[in-house]
């Protein structure tokens, strides 16, 4: 791995869909820590809010083959069938280059295999639901998807949590304000050289 510099960290937010992983990551980008987002590839549609190379950068799925051979990819993950998400190599790069930290919102898999590319220069944090009952409600509320979407997504979110165990912090996502301030804590602590 020829990257630019091997001083910077960091920051690896994974949870199921629906559990504030976002809400956390965008929290964590406001404070004074360093920290620049990086921005994952994915093989699918545009949402209609989405912007690319802010949100994501959209790749049509041949490109993203073609980049998977050419190992262009930190980490990447068939996530549904056809539908790839990735770390860019260039991505950590470019955020290294500028002298910072680089923060994820990544989903558990793809979380997992930067923490196994990095274990020592990243913390990984998985953001749980207070309940699988309550993740339900949260993603029924957001009205973005079908129900036989949020059923797949809850399916999906009862596997991640059993990997919950393999991040360095689980922070629990019941009260929100609780769970931001958690997360700000554990990242400065992280961040902060050791004497």
């Amino acid at each position: 791995m020829n990257f630019v510099s091997h001083k910077g960290k960091l920051i690896i937010v994974s949870a199921p869909s629906g559990a504030g992983k976002t809400t956390v990551v965008h929290h964590l980008l406001k404070q004074d820590l360093g920290l620049v987002f990086s921005v994952s590839a994915c093989s699918r549609e545009k949402r209609v809010d989405e912007v690319d190379g802010k949100d994501y950068y959209f790749i049509p799925v041949e490109q993203f083959k073609n980049k998977i051979r050419n190992d262009e990819f930190v980490e990447w993950e068939e996530v549904y069938p056809g539908q790839f998400y990735g770390t860019l190599r260039s991505e950590i790069e470019r955020i290294w280059a500028k002298g910072s930290h680089v923060i994820f919102d990544v989903d558990v898999i793809g979380g997992l295999n930067l923490k196994r590319k990095f274990p020592d220069q990243s913390l990984a944090i998985f953001v749980m639901p207070p309940s699988i009952e309550e993740l339900e409600k949260r993603l029924d509320r957001r009205s973005s998807d079908s129900d036989e979407s949020i059923r797949k997504r809850i399916e999906k979110a009862r596997k991640e949590i059993s990997y919950s165990n393999q991040f360095d912090v689980v922070i629990v996502n019941d009260v929100l304000e609780t769970a931001l301030e958690e997360a700000k804590q554990t990242v400065r602590k992280f961040l902060t050289p050791k004497e």
